[in-house]
């Protein structure tokens, strides 16, 4: 195998797409649509990616980071121009050059690598990509010679009534003979109506040198999808939400409602698990055998143990163990730790806390900043008064303890083991473990006040 090289076009500002985000940095399933170009062409063992940059350089370079090596493209004056700002680089060297846009987040390595293949098969100068559309219109038309390599491209505009029916369409992805690319670029002309140099163009020329240029026809119309307006992109993003579907179903995934049920590319779940609809789950989150998530929960870089059950309930950046329920309308938020058989119950938060195995908060509370042991009871309303305006500090409540309803743990405090607080307390102080802590002012009733009242309201 020779020198493998990909040049990225990523330099395009996007107006169609009316956004001050940068095109290729549109998210397709919670990641940018570069990130899906470049991720799909590290597998094919190249020598180097070259990213074409321009709008939004420093953005893309941060996205991509050391995947890839950048190039500035200064004025937007076409595809070849583009191509022609990686020569410093690539002019010399031998081997075969892929040339990708950064808006078709749906292809894929496979593709990519039957590319390469069949370039390297045939001996071309030059290979297209092309796909059947059954509905062509817009797209450039493939016209071959008798023996199966192409003539020529002939753009919507330009074909006629019979080149029109012609439904092989040219997808913008091209490998060349890396030298023969960039010599043929030094005499691409912009005598166009839009002055630009356009890549297709040395197809033309290496066509004109009586060269080889070979097509290689993907059976997969969809993964060709380029992102150039907002229709397009929510197109790329429900294909490739139905992709990362049926990749779980078919590992044993039960997903109830597919069209309804959102999970990003980066997501791993273990079989046996059940997703219900209206639940998103994106990150780096992992989920494992017997988890039921949803309806209507959003996960976000989690690790999540067997027969954990999340009902309607929010959970980002956590660690929830085995067999813990959770919900509904629960919130878990970063830096959570839930261990074994806990119970987080309906409007119950818990931020930045660990929870030993098998405690409870099973609703109405906040638990803040909080070390929670195992087997602890924490009762309705309970609240870890974590901020004192400047600073957070830390709830302690030890295994076994139990804490009653409405009550009030102003931090920094600690609840000993065993110990057990009375339900509406204002705890200040450490309650020691074993001990029974009050704190709240003792009731008085005052027989007949009402009547009084009522009886001073007449006058």
């Amino acid at each position: 195998m020779g020198n493998r090289y990909a040049v990225v076009l990523a330099a395009g500002q996007g107006t169609r797409m009316k956004s001050s985000l940068y095109k290729v940095l549109h998210p397709v399933c919670g990641k940018p649509m570069v990130q899906h170009v470049i991720d799909q062409l590290k597998p094919l063992q190249l020598n180097e990616i070259i990213t074409i940059v321009g709008h939004g350089a420093e953005t893309v370079q941060d996205q991509i980071g050391d995947d890839s090596r950048f190039v500035i493209q200064e004025e937007q004056l076409g595809t070849g121009h583009a191509v022609q700002q990686a020569d410093s680089i690539l002019e010399q060297q031998e081997g075969i050059t892929l040339v990708v846009c950064g808006d078709t987040p749906l292809l894929t390595k496979d593709t990519l690598e039957s590319l390469i293949t069949y370039h390297e098969e045939e001996g071309s100068k030059a290979t297209l990509l092309t796909a059947h559309a059954e509905d062509p219109t817009g797209y450039g038309r493939i016209v071959r010679t008798e023996d199966g390599n192409v003539a020529r491209i002939v753009e919507q505009k330009d074909a006629s009534e019979e080149v029109q029916k012609i439904q092989e369409i040219n997808t913008g992805v091209f490998c060349f003979d890396n030298k023969a690319l960039f010599e043929t670029l030094k005499h691409v002309s912009n005598d166009n109506s839009q002055g630009e140099y356009y890549l297709p163009d040395v197809i033309e020329i290496l066509k004109s040198q009586s060269e080889k240029i070979a097509a290689y026809q993907t059976d997969r119309f969809e993964e060709t999808l380029g992102v150039n307006d907002r229709v397009a992109l929510s197109r790329a993003e429900q294909a490739m939400k139905r992709r990362i579907n049926e990749y779980h179903m078919r590992n044993g995934v039960t997903i109830i409602d597919p069209s309804h049920t959102y999970i990003g590319l980066d997501v791993q779940i273990e079989q046996d698990a059940v997703i219900y609809p209206g639940s998103v789950i994106e990150g780096n989150t992992t989920i494992a055998t017997g988890v039921e998530v949803g309806p209507h929960s959003e996960i976000k870089n989690c690790t999540i143990g067997q027969n954990t059950v999340i009902k309607q309930s929010v959970a980002h950046e956590s660690y929830i163990g085995h067999g813990v329920n959770i919900g509904p309308y629960a919130h878990i938020r970063p830096a959570s730790e839930l261990g074994d058989d806990v119970k987080v119950g309906n409007f119950v938060e818990i931020k930045k806390a660990s929870f030993g195995k098998g405690s409870k908060a099973s609703h109405l509370s906040y638990i803040g900043d909080a070390k929670v042991g195992e087997g602890v009871n924490i009762g309705c309303g309970t609240i870890t008064v974590n901020y004192d305006g400047q600073n957070k500090h830390l709830t302690t409540i030890e295994d076994e303890a139990f804490i009653g309803c409405n009550s009030n743990l102003v931090a920094p405090v600690n609840v000993g083991k065993g110990a057990y607080v009375a339900a509406g307390s204002t705890i200040t102080k450490d309650v020691p473990g074993d001990a029974l802590s009050i704190a709240r002012s003792r009731q008085t009733n005052k027989e007949g006040y009402v009547e009084k009242l009522k009886n001073m309201k007449k006058d």
